[in-house]
């Protein structure tokens, strides 16, 4: 898949940069270890995804599956956004809706093919590159007729803005204006790997897989990796953990502890479990507890002391899913205006030590749904946010520094569960999800048969253990979300299960050659666009005169970005209160 290339050089280094312009602002930000690997190996030219193979390919000696690929693929981003403001991009995307796949396939001629293949990576580029680099902007100007040299030239600025992503974060982190997280290796959820038991603390009677996951031990290979990748780049160790999907767990703290983490986060919802208070917000969003969401807590365990701090769900599902839908002013008036309600709750509870606001979401998906990539409104709120003299932004380690924890959760008083509904659902109960946890336990369980094979004289072998723990497979195997891309996603998750057995020398189990599901998926593409009858809607009264309104917005995916008091950057979908 081409989503690390893509997103590397729309999101990863644009948001450090920009935040070189404002010095006063202090950030959080987090990079998934093996996203920095994924990019190392395109940097070093090492990585192809099928996008790029047909980018340096001349179109003359395309397959006609290879064509079919380009007109159906060409377009996998925001059209409103990403399509709609290049002119030559949007006629051919009019051309394919009005003519169909089929026509532009047979049609389509050498130069529509090379355009739409420039065009698809152009638009992945960050605006504020073509502000600063002027064989970029040149591109972008010259509309059409890109040629196979033109499509190299993208490729080559593609490599360059990846390379520049690690040493900038670094740059930024060395000068203070930057703290930088890690998360383990893989982006597993940890408290499963622990035991898949812990799934039953939020859903009491959830179905949960035939053979139970439990091992800790793997906890361990995920935080030291995360560890020996954050060296290589930046030097020194990570203060602060991202825990994969803000998942936490009482069993998972002691090996923070002992690989030396100081501070981990997660949720509302989770401390709304942990200390047994439902998180209220009345209509404008107003916290009805700000004194329990807006510090840090500590966590003692056996191995040494943990800070936890919480996320305010409704400021960064703000920015996550619903700022983008507003021009730039009015988005940063709101924010600043429901700051400004936080602040005079603190004032009102005359405290003498300050709140810890935390902002946290996903610091790629939303991106793409704001105009201009988000960079109006960054810069925009950036500056607003430095201009306040009754806010201060801070990185997580200055506050607790400054502000060491006075309230403590009891570790097993700490809640199991993510930011996805406090609980694990999104990655555990579904057949299909449960399936995947099962061939997943009988292959480790292979592996633990082979103590001769370590990871010095064997890490092939580890490292498809590693990347088989990896909870995006799970987050799309069965119920709850859904792309083009499934079948890919389980060939592959397979294809690491089966080189367990292959670098043991063991047989592949059979199970392992078949999908998951059995190839017995109802789901199948849209064939033409649907046709909804419009009927005039009538409110439902609920209670005593409530209002029934239902929806929820989610994203898609990995990693940082603004906020009031601290910003942190990874990924996914928020969920929703608890109870």
């Amino acid at each position: 898949m081409p989503w690390v290339r893509l997103h590397g050089t729309k999101d990863y280094l644009d948001m450090a940069q920009l935040l070189e312009r404002f010095p006063k602002l202090h950030q959080t930000i987090n990079l998934v270890p093996s996203l920095l690997v994924q990019l190392q190996d395109y940097i070093d030219g090492q990585a192809f995804d099928p996008y790029l193979e047909l980018l340096l390919k001349p179109v003359e000696r395309f397959s006609a599956q290879q064509v079919r690929f380009a007109v159906e693929r060409s377009f996998d981003a925001c059209h409103r956004t990403m399509v709609f403001p290049h002119p030559r991009y949007a006629a051919l995307l009019e051309q394919r809706e009005k003519r169909g796949v089929d026509w532009c396939v047979h049609h389509w001629t050498a130069a529509d093919i090379g355009d739409v293949l420039a065009w698809f990576n152009l638009t992945w580029i960050d605006p504020l590159f073509r502000e600063t680099d002027p064989e970029i902007a040149a591109l972008f100007a010259q509309g059409q007729g890109f040629s196979l040299g033109d499509r190299q030239r993208i490729y080559a600025k593609q490599r360059h803005i990846l390379a520049q992503i690690a040493p900038t974060h670094r740059q930024l982190r060395d000068r203070g204006q930057l703290e930088l997280t890690t998360t383990p290796y893989t982006h597993p959820i940890l408290p499963l790997l622990v035991d898949t038991q812990c799934a039953r603390v939020a859903v009491p009677d959830l179905l949960l897989p035939g053979h139970r996951f439990q091992w800790e031990s793997d906890l361990d290979l995920h935080l030291t990796k995360a560890k020996q990748i954050y060296a290589r780049y930046f030097g020194g160790e990570p203060q602060g953990l991202w825990p994969s999907e803000q998942s936490v767990s009482p069993a998972m703290l002691p090996y923070l502890s002992r690989h030396g983490f100081r501070w981990l986060c997660s949720d509302e919802g989770v401390l709304g479990w942990s200390l047994g208070h439902y998180f209220r917000r009345d209509d404008h969003g107003r916290s009805d507890a700000p004194h329990l969401l807006y510090q840090p807590y500590r966590l003692e365990t056996t191995a040494g002391n943990l800070a936890i701090v919480f996320r305010d769900r409704y400021l960064s599902d703000a920015i996550g899913f619903t700022y983008s839908n507003l021009p730039p002013g009015q988005a940063v008036t709101d924010f600043v205006e429901r700051l400004q309600g936080i602040h005079a709750d603190w004032q009102a509870e005359d405290r003498d030590r300050p709140w810890l606001v935390t902002v946290a979401l996903d610091g790629e998906n939303c991106w793409e749904y704001y105009a201009n990539d988000g960079k109006d409104f960054l810069e925009l709120l950036y500056g607003t946010l430095s201009d306040l003299d009754w806010l201060q932004t801070v990185t997580v380690s200055e506050f607790l520094q400054a502000f060491p924890p006075t309230e403590k959760i009891p570790p097993h008083q700490l809640h199991s569960g993510s930011w996805i509904d406090a609980n694990f659902t999104t990655w555990i109960g579904d057949p299909i999800k449960n399936r995947a946890w099962e061939l997943l336990a009988e292959a480790r369980q292979c592996l633990a048969r082979h103590p001769e094979a370590t990871q010095d004289n064997n890490p092939e072998v580890w490292e498809h253990l590693l990347a088989a723990e990896g909870s995006d497979w799970f987050w799309w195997f069965g119920a709850g979300h859904s792309s083009e891309h499934d079948a890919v996603f389980d060939r592959l998750f397979r294809e690491h299960l089966q080189g367990i057995y292959q670098a043991l020398n063991e047989t592949v189990p059979q199970s392992l050659w078949y999908p998951l599901d059995g190839g017995s998926s109802q789901d199948r593409r849209p064939e033409h666009p649907i046709q909804p009858p419009l009927t005039a809607w009538q409110p439902q009264h609920v209670g005593r005169g409530g209002l029934s309104l239902g929806g929820r917005t989610t994203g898609h995916h990995a990693a940082g970005h603004p906020g009031s008091a601290v910003v942190l950057r990874m990924r996914s979908p928020a969920g929703v209160p608890p109870g």
